[in-house]
């Protein structure tokens, strides 16, 4: 009996410890080759919604840098009440994408796909995604103008097409390190998109 539950306690802590490498941040998260060879469940959601949305991985993949530094239940800093105690946080925005609660309730409804969650990888790109493309159809931005569809999803289709980015020099500088990071992240991938390909037998398994 006590062996048994050695055995039980030791497959917990087992688990535990694997979704625990499972969930942490890529531990080189300037290279989009690292991150998938590390993360291959990543580059499996990846892919599929490139193919489902028709716009690049990368695109994505360097907005989730720029929010939350691929930390997957990311929040935003808490308001300071009388300059030191704790208040409310600045935003509802949580998850890989820092979505607010409106605009992801927003997305499960335009979807129905209502059993998404903002802190799981896959549902983070997929809905990266979708929000870009109401920035091209709206904007009329191009889809490889990551810094553009940084703005977009930034100030909302509205705000961009008001000029509201424009009033916000910091903003536009946060875009173009964004541009320049999916610039970066395009090139490196294209050097390792074919080993990160699966093999035969995974493919036939649907990987």
């Amino acid at each position: 009996m006590l062996r048994r539950t050695r055995s039980v306690l030791l497959l917990l802590v087992t688990l535990i410890l694997l979704q625990a490498c499972a969930s942490a941040p890529p531990r080189n998260p300037d290279n989009i080759c690292s991150i998938f060879k590390e993360k291959r469940g990543w580059h499996k959601a990846a892919a599929r919604a490139e193919d489902k949305w028709g716009s690049s991985m990368h695109i994505p993949m360097a907005f989730m840098y720029q929010e939350s530094a691929f930390q997957r239940k990311a929040k935003p800093p808490r308001r300071k009440l009388l300059g030191f105690i704790p208040w409310r946080r600045v935003s509802s925005a949580y998850g890989y994408a820092q979505v607010i609660n409106g605009t992801w309730r927003s997305y499960l409804d335009a979807t129905g796909e209502h059993w998404r969650e903002r802190h799981d990888f896959a549902d983070a790109t997929d809905f990266i995604h979708w929000y870009m493309l109401h920035a091209v159809k709206t904007n009329g931005v191009p889809r490889g103008d990551a810094g553009n569809l940084y703005l977009n999803y930034h100030e909302g289709p509205a705000g961009y097409a008001r000029g509201t980015h424009k009033k916000k020099p910091w903003l536009n500088r946060v875009a173009k390190n964004v541009q320049t990071r999916a610039d970066r992240y395009a090139a490196q991938y294209e050097t390792c998109k074919e080993s990160l390909k699966p093999g035969l037998f995974k493919r036939l398994m649907g990987w």
